[in-house]
C-alpha cells in the first residue's frame, strides 16, 4: 500500500470535520482546495461525507432505549447495517468497454459492462434501494489492474471474495456458486449446470440466472454455453463479448448462423465428474451434446485440474494439435 503523502495526513483531521459539516470556513476551503488536486483525499471526503449522511438518519431513527447495553446493541447493530450497504466503485476502461467494479466490506458485489458511459448514470447501482455508493478509483485500484491483467491472458484466475448479494433468490445463487467452479480455458453447458444442482429440467432457469448475473468475468457465466455447442447469448446482447473472454482463454469458436459454436473437435472432455479426460472421438463418452460434459481447452487446463488420461483413447499418447 503507498503511504500517504504528509500533508494529507496532516489535513485529514480537517477533511473529516469538513464531511461532517464541523469545520470552520477556512479549513473547509483549504480541504476543498486540496481535494480538487488529490484524487485519494477526495475519495476519501465523498466517503466520509456518505456515512455521516447515513449515520445522521441513524441518530433520528434510533429510538431511545430503558436499558442502556440494549441500546448500544441496538447501535452496534444498526452501524453494521450501514457498513454493509456502502459500496464502493470505480470504473475501468478496459477492451471490452468500461467496466464498473464494485465492492462491499464482504467482497466484489457488481461487475457491470458499462459500453462506453463514464458514469454511474448508465450502471444499475443507481437502480438498487438500500445501498450508499461512494466512488474510489484508489481503492478499486488492485482489482482494476487484476482484471486488466487477467483481460490481457496474463493471470488465470482473479480469486476476488464475493458478495452476492445482488444474485437475487436462493436458486440464482446456486448457479452463480456452481459456474464460478468451471475452470478456466474449460466450457459446459446450461443443461450440465441444472444437472449439478439436481434440478436437470431447470435448463431455463439457469439460462436466465446466469443471464443476470451480477459478477461477469469473476463469476465465469461466459464458460457456459448451448448442449449443442453454441454460444447463444452473454449479458443480455453482448455475445461479442463472450466470444473474446473465450478466444482470451484459449477455447476455439467458429462462426454458426447467426452466432458461434465452441469447436468441440479440438477440445479435451471430461464426463461429469470422471477424473479422467478424454479425446473429442473416444467412444466412452456418453453423448454427442454437451448434456453433462466439460470441454477444456489444452494440456495446460487438464494437467491444472489434476485429470489422468483416459485409458482407452490415451489423450497423453495422442495429443491434440494446438
Amino acid at each position: 500500500m503507498t503511504p500517504k503523502h504528509p500533508f494529507c495526513r496532516a489535513i485529514e483531521p480537517d477533511l473529516v470535520a469538513t464531511a461532517t459539516g464541523e469545520a470552520g470556513t477556512a479549513a473547509a476551503r483549504r480541504v476543498e482546495d486540496h481535494a480538487q488536486r488529490c484524487a485519494p483525499c477526495r475519495d476519501e471526503l465523498g466517503r466520509y461525507r456518505t456515512i455521516d449522511a447515513v449515520a445522521r438518519g441513524l441518530r433520528h431513527a434510533t429510538p431511545p432505549a430503558a436499558d442502556e447495553a440494549a441500546s448500544r446493541a441496538a447501535l452496534r447493530a444498526r452501524l453494521a447495517d450501514l457498513r454493509s450497504r456502502v459500496l464502493t466503485y470505480g470504473i475501468v476502461p478496459s477492451p471490452l468497454g468500461n467496466i464498473l467494479v464494485a465492492r462491499s466490506e464482504q467482497g466484489v458485489s457488481l461487475v457491470e459492462y458499462l459500453g462506453e458511459a463514464t458514469t454511474l448514470a448508465a450502471s444499475r447501482l443507481r437502480e438498487l434501494a438500500d445501498v450508499e455508493t461512494v466512488e474510489s478509483s484508489a481503492e478499486i485500484a488492485r482489482l482494476r489492474d487484476e482484471l486488466l491483467d487477467f483481460l490481457a491472458g496474463r493471470r488465470r484466475e482473479l480469486g476476488w471474495r464475493l458478495d452476492l448479494r445482488l444474485a437475487g433468490s436462493d436458486f440464482s445463487r446456486a448457479v452463480l456458486q456452481t459456474a464460478a467452479r468451471i475452470p478456466y480455458g474449460a466450457v459446459t453447458s446450461y443443461s450440465a449446470i441444472a444437472r449439478r444442482l439436481g434440478r436437470p429440467q431447470a435448463v431455463r432457469a439457469v439460462a436466465q440466472a446466469l443471464r443476470r448475473n451480477p459478477l461477469p468475468i469473476v463469476v465465469p457465466c461466459h464458460r457456459v454455453v448451448g448442449s449443442s455447442g453454441m454460444l447463444t447469448g452473454y449479458a443480455g446482447d453482448k455475445l461479442g463479448l463472450k466470444r473474446q473472454l473465450l478466444d482470451v482463454e484459449g477455447v476455439p469458436t467458429r462462426p454458426a448462423a447467426r452466432d458461434f459454436r465452441v469447436r468441440r473437435e479440438t477440445m479435451y472432455v471430461r464426463a461429469g465428474e470422471d477424473r479422467a479426460y478424454c479425446l473429442p472421438t473416444c467412444g466412452d463418452l456418453p453423448s454427442h451434446s454437451l448434456a453433462d460434459l466439460t470441454l477444456i481447452a489444452s494440456r495446460e487446463s487438464v494437467e491444472a485440474l489434476g485429470l489422468e488420461p483416459c485409458s482407452d483413447c490415451r489423450p497423453d499418447l495422442h495429443p491434440i494439435a494446438s
